[in-house]
């Protein structure tokens, strides 16, 4: 044995990622979104409903989003190298990224026509607007409830369910809208309802870029309290101090961390460092939920008096 001891405990199986777990539920998820988004345009052009091509629009968003989850999450699974050493898991990540950005795009565009479109004659039908958008409805009910479970542990499925549920308080609003020129003739309505759906769209773009960027700047996932993680390594046994620890997300539902442990000397014979070893992983993976593990042991006497230590 040498001066060092070096544990690791991988958890990369790509099949494993959070993404690739729900991924049968994703292409019944596109199946339905690009159905109801091909209604929904023909329901715009022959109503000729601001809101419901809007909708539309926002569904094409989602089937795009979906398809790109589905694809990262196949790349995801090719099998690391020497020179990519995690494999494309970080390539779910991106496409999240791609999601957001498109949209938030989305949102501003439809914001744009809704008010260009105010002062100006319209004529909207409401019986052709009102069925595509009930049909959007309860379709969207449906992905939602497909999606509902994945959400929590992947970015992209959580991604796609943010989507469609945007979808489904957008087809809620066109009905509404629909019913109230059905109802009144009042078409302005219809600008109206494409505004809010521009505005529910808006923030959810926002909050999916958010915790994409904090898996790009490799922030510490929001279940790993890395002082607390310090703390339970402390309290180990033979354990003299814990530095350079780090915490962060390769791809959904696949956390990383690292640290190098200090162990008092006369703990350090050979039965004594692979009780050490194994106490520190079961404590992670036990209180903190992470698989991936590397850890770096050292006696005590090792470390150099002039040595610069991270925390």
């Amino acid at each position: 044995m040498g001066g060092h001891g070096h544990g690791h405990d991988h958890g990369l199986d790509a099949h494993g990622t959070a993404t690739g777990r729900h991924r049968r539920r994703l292409i019944l998820v596109l199946a339905i979104t690009l159905t109801v988004f091909l209604v929904q345009v023909i329901g715009a052009v022959v109503s000729n409903s601001l809101s419901l091509l809007a909708d539309a629009g926002h569904m094409l968003t989602d089937a795009t989003g979906v398809a790109i989850a589905l694809i990262a999450s196949l790349i995801a699974g090719l099998p690391a190298t020497s020179k990519r050493t995690f494999g494309y898991l970080r390539v779910e990540i991106l496409a999240a990224l791609v999601n957001g950005i498109v949209l938030g795009v989305i949102a501003v565009v439809i914001f744009a026509q809704a008010i260009a479109r105010f002062g100006s004659e319209v004529e909207v039908q409401s019986g052709p607007m009102l069925v595509a958008a009930i049909i959007g409805a309860a379709a969207n009910l449906a992905s939602l409830l497909i999606l509902r479970s994945g959400q929590r542990e992947s970015l992209n499925v959580r991604g796609a369910y943010l989507e469609v549920l945007g979808d489904l308080l957008g087809s809620v609003l066109v009905i509404a809208a629909g019913i109230v020129i059905l109802l009144t003739g009042w078409t302005p309505a219809d600008q109206i309802a494409s505004i809010l759906i521009a505005v529910l769209i808006l923030p959810r773009a926002i909050s999916l870029l958010r915790d994409v960027v904090d898996v790009l700047l490799e922030a510490s996932p929001k279940h790993i309290d890395v002082d607390a993680a310090r703390a339970h390594m402390l309290a180990v046994p033979g354990v003299t101090a814990v530095h350079d620890l780090h915490a962060w997300t390769i791809t959904s539902g696949v956390p990383a961390f690292s640290a190098h442990v200090t162990i008092a000397d006369e703990a350090w014979g050979e039965r004594a460092y692979h009780a050490v070893l194994d106490e520190l992983r079961s404590c992670l993976r036990e209180h903190f939920g992470t698989a991936h593990v590397t850890l770096q042991l050292e006696p005590a006497s090792h470390r150099s008096e002039g040595e610069h230590v991270h925390r």
